[in-house]
């Protein structure tokens, strides 16, 4: 390893204890912080921002990259001069003042969009919003003058994709999804669901969590689950990785799902290889591949019929006055009921998408300037109609729902759509090497983890998206794997 490289891996570990301390704070003011106490939270992180800023964009960065390149490097050691060129690039064009006061806006935000969320009132969370659309819009013109604003931020979720490339891959899902709805609502019969209304113990639904992370081999030494408003997962190391769930007495499917998903998420950071922990390519290769791995367990596995089969008795022990008589077949419907509703997280796999595109296209506006935040809420309503022809009652169910915006990532609602396209692909390819639904309806889920580690999880971000997916699937990606996958499973269901 040359001089460069080695002083390279030296900052890389002092930015990992800088990203240890905020991630720790970040999960601490999402799941236990007094709810007054994010003004000195923000402060805080906008110190350690700006020491994070002082090592990303340190004037010695460019030697340094550039002599390393002149080395020998490993696969590994290109992989990290790569981030870190890019993380260069992203960062040391925006003022070390104005990056860290970013972090403090954000921590703020956050706090101000949940007293809005509980109280219905967009107004308290608007003036956050403002200023974080305004500064997101200030650093994407600085890094590159000559981009779109959203495009700026789409790449930096997913490289190389852009609101081209997006309204492409949208109106393909939509050619499909659309129609699909339609001919679901005609047939005008959905599966019975009375047995999901009423009371579900809190202490019950946690003994379901607690079964569901060990079916899902999510070791308790290196994962906890949390409570939080929004559910989320925070990955620390391969070693410390926190997940959350929100606990609803009259929907438990919401935290069951909510699990699932994030322990999605947690077992790709939890299977990182050991030799990129400390390292810029410690955690996933995009937020696209992220979500590919959570929408994967949550739909394909967690909403399949095998696995319900699976699951149904645990949960019927637990809530025999809900679920005594309930056959894997009726739970299976239920779960898969396709109707257009308010809150994204809890929409079914059909509709799902088109809750991302309202985003997607708010976000376009926001962005471009077309749009102001006060604007937003009519807008958002206008668009639910539109695309899933619903009325919003309230901003709680609707604008203010999601907490990405308060976390300043405009950008990132596309990779839910794209990471579950990416996900019927890879569960494709999954099952030419392994007799899935045997394995899930038997509750092994131990050959699934080692097939995604081998192809995905070990990886990190040393390898790129399209690498991931044509390592994984023996081809690039195709959405038409998940507009068919849709069409099968809902075809059968509703008897098409």
């Amino acid at each position: 390893m040359n001089e460069a490289m080695k002083s390279l891996r030296t900052l890389q570990k002092t930015m990992y204890g800088l990203n240890y301390a905020m991630c720790v704070i970040d999960y601490d003011a999402q799941t236990v912080a007094p709810s007054e106490s994010s003004a000195g939270r923000g402060e805080a992180l906008e110190q350690l921002s700006s020491l994070q800023y002082g090592l990303i964009a340190s004037p010695q960065m460019p030697r340094l990259l550039a002599e390393a390149k002149q080395g020998e490097l490993t696969e590994q050691e290109a992989a990290e001069v790569r981030e870190l060129e890019k993380h260069y690039k992203q960062i040391s064009c925006i003022p070390q003042e104005e990056y860290a006061a970013f972090s403090n806006l954000t921590s703020n935000a956050v706090n101000a969009w949940e007293k809005a969320k509980s109280a219905d009132d967009f107004s308290i969370f608007a003036p956050y919003l403002e200023k974080i659309v305004a500064t997101r819009r200030r650093f994407a013109h600085l890094l590159d003058p000559d981009k779109a604003a959203y495009d700026v931020y789409l790449d930096q979720f997913e490289e190389g994709l852009t609101m081209e490339k997006c309204d492409a891959f949208f109106a393909e899902l939509k050619a499909t999804i659309t129609p699909l709805v339609q001919k679901i609502a005609a047939k005008g019969c959905q599966p019975r669901t009375d047995f999901l209304e009423g009371s579900w113990s809190i202490d019950r639904q946690r003994e379901l969590s607690a079964q569901v992370m060990e079916l899902m081999h999510i070791d308790p030494a290196h994962c906890i689950l949390g409570e939080t408003e929004h559910p989320f997962t925070s990955g620390f190391y391969k070693g410390d990785v926190r997940i959350t769930t929100h606990y609803h007495e009259q929907d438990a499917a919401s935290n069951l799902y909510s699990v699932v998903h994030e322990g999605g998420h947690a077992l790709y950071e939890l299977h990182n290889a050991d030799r990129l922990v400390g390292t810029c390519l410690a955690g996933g290769a995009s937020m696209g591949i992220h979500e590919s791995q959570s929408r994967l367990f949550e739909n394909y596995v967690g909403r399949s019929l095998p696995f319900i089969r699976c699951i149904l008795p645990k949960m019927a022990e637990l809530f025999p006055e809900h679920l005594e008589g309930v056959s894997a077949e009726d739970f299976y419907k239920a779960m898969n009921t396709c109707k257009p509703s308010l809150i994204r997280t809890e929409s079914d796999e059909v509709t799902y998408c088109l809750h991302i595109m309202v985003r997607y296209e708010l976000e376009k506006q926001l962005m471009a300037g077309t749009l102001e935040v006060a604007g937003l809420p009519q807008a958002w309503n206008a668009l639910m109609k539109e695309l899933l022809g619903v009325d919003v009652p309230s901003d709680a169910q609707g604008v203010l729902q999601d907490i990405h915006w308060a976390c300043g990532d405009l950008g990132y609602f596309p990779s839910y759509a794209l990471g579950t396209a990416y996900a019927a692909q890879i569960v494709d390819a999954m099952r030419r090497d392994l007799d899935l639904d045997k394995l899930l309806e038997e509750g092994d889920l131990a050959p699934v983890l080692d097939w995604l580690t081998d192809r995905i999880w070990q990886y990190g971000a040393e390898k790129s998206p399209e690498w991931l997916i044509q390592n994984a699937c023996g081809a690039p990606f195709d959405p038409k794997f998940f507009t068919r996958y849709l069409t099968e499973k809902y075809s059968a269901l509703y008897e098409l």
